[in-house]
């Protein structure tokens, strides 16, 4: 159970290697999502704070950071994920204070927050540049070679669901490759952000390298942020409207974006695949973080043939799901984010029941003890029935909750899956390894699992497709989002 007599908490900005508070005196307060008790004051952060934390980024542009080798680089970054990992158990309360998430989730993935800045660090010393020896008319030749130099100071907005992990996936190859960043976290979840400033510092990071400023989008500290004109490249994570908009702030100084926003993911169950591994994997896709998941699955086909015993067994499996706050040890479920979130998701519930779907679990709240009953906790929801046009199987939910329709043969599969305008993942689920190749190739999303979900390679793309997305993160696509190529030709 929270704490009621747990003292409040002060989150300030870190600009310049120094916490401090917003110039403009503004705060606002952070509610716990297991019980809608304030537990924080955040700093919120000026325009004037926002071009102090862009001109210490710049600054640090012309300090060591971009020209220490890429070998040096590295070496400073393995010591913040060393930290990182000497605080771990900090970083999983400054989670769980911030999401309500359960400790058995917030565990492994404040551990990747580390595992980001290790791979980083090995990708900038691996991945080579290009080298071409080039004939020219004389015969004496020429030769070509690339050179990566930081794209300069990076604004990255991270979104509330996976604080620490996502924010790290752009921090840490933004920082590999030399650039500065300036974070911008949710509103809703400040504290990991702040919480690595003070392990910036404790590694050795330059002063102005890494910057935090707190607030909130429009007329707030996102818009300032994304609108300076000191930012030389917007990363961003969260859903499509955002993007939008920070695709047109971009606009103004053409300036690079890296956009991964919502999704509406498929997964596609054939006849012949395993169950047992299928309803594991879907479970997880579906329900995982609460349904937060930007991969996560709320469209579900199944062969007609194994419909009936995959939506039982999948009944069965939502159902043995524990819902509790953090410290309970059986909890697998925690509250959304947000009471406006549950406000959002329990919308979609009503409109599933308005439209006729057949509730096969969930669809409410669940009853609470005590303080908890005040959190933004919903049921694990499934639902079948419902035409492919329905809301809820058109709209991003990000809520706990999948739709599942029978299908009867693979390019009809094909169709209905890739009948939305997201593309960021997909999962697939058969033994034929030649359907598994067929489907892959022509489901339009940046990532599709066969006979798995969420199995990730951090040096591969990751990115989304249609309105999920534009460009491409991880390993060497990293290094080309937070570099400029330069080619230098050499006349002999």
């Amino acid at each position: 159970m929270p704490d009621a007599n747990a003292p409040l908490a002060s989150i300030r900005n870190f600009i310049d290697g120094q916490f401090v508070d917003g110039s403009g005196g503004k705060a606002f307060e952070k509610r716990s999502p297991l019980d809608n008790r304030v537990t924080a004051s955040v700093a919120e952060a000026s325009r004037a704070d926002v071009d102090r934390a862009v001109a210490s980024a710049r600054s640090a542009l012309k300090g060591p950071w971009p020209r220490l080798s890429g070998a040096d680089r590295a070496d400073i970054l393995l010591k913040v994920a060393d930290e990182m990992t000497r605080r771990h158990a900090d970083f999983v309360e400054a989670e769980i204070a911030d999401t309500g998430m359960p400790r058995v989730v917030a565990d492994p993935m404040c551990g990747r927050g580390a595992a980001n800045f290790r791979v980083f660090a090995d990708v900038v010393k691996t991945v080579p540049t290009e080298f071409f020896e080039t004939f020219t008319p004389d015969g004496r030749g020429a030769m070509n070679y690339g050179l990566r130099r930081p794209v300069g100071v990076v604004a990255v907005v991270c979104p509330w669901n996976a604080p620490l992990l996502l924010m790290t996936w752009k921090v840490a190859p933004a920082l590999a490759c030399g650039a500065t960043v300036v974070v911008k976290p949710s509103e809703e979840t400040p504290r990991t952000a702040a919480l690595l400033g003070e392990v910036m510092n404790a590694a050795g990071v330059p002063k102005g390298v890494y910057n935090v400023v707190h607030g909130f989008g429009p007329n707030s500290t996102g818009e300032f942020l994304t609108t300076h004109q000191d930012v030389d490249a917007i990363t961003f994570t969260g859903e499509t409207r955002t993007g939008e908009a920070i695709m047109k702030a971009a606009a103004v100084g053409a300036r690079p974006v890296s956009l991964e926003m919502g999704g509406k993911n498929p997964a596609v169950v054939f006849a012949d695949a395993d169950l047992d591994s299928a309803i594991e994997g879907t479970m997880r896709s579906a329900f995982s973080n609460t349904g937060q998941v930007c991969l996560g699955t709320e469209r579900v086909y199944v062969e007609r043939p194994l419909f009936g015993a995959f939506v039982a067994a999948l009944k069965a499996a939502a159902e043995s799901l524990r819902i509790g706050p953090p410290d309970d040890p059986a909890s697998r479920l925690g509250p959304l984010i947000s009471l406006e979130h549950k406000r959002k998701v329990l919308s979609y519930y009503a409109k599933a029941a308005e439209a006729g779907a057949t509730l096969v679990t969930g669809g409410g709240v669940p009853d609470m003890p005590g303080a908890l009953a005040d959190g933004a906790w919903v049921q694990p929801t499934i639902w079948t029935g419902l035409p492919d046009d329905a809301a809820v199987c058109t709209e991003e939910i990000f809520g706990p909750c999948c739709h599942i329709f029978p299908f009867d043969s693979e390019e009809e599969a094909i169709e209905r899956a890739n009948a939305t305008n997201y593309g960021l993942s997909a999962a697939v689920w058969t033994r034929d390894l030649a359907r598994a190749h067929r489907m892959a190739a022509e489901i339009e999303a940046g990532v599709v699992w066969v006979n798995s979900w969420f199995l990730r390679d951090l040096r591969t793309a990751f990115g989304g497709a249609k309105h999920s997305g534009i460009g491409r993160e991880g390993g060497v696509h990293s290094l080309e989002f937070y570099t400029e190529l330069k080619n230098v030709c050499v006349k002999l």
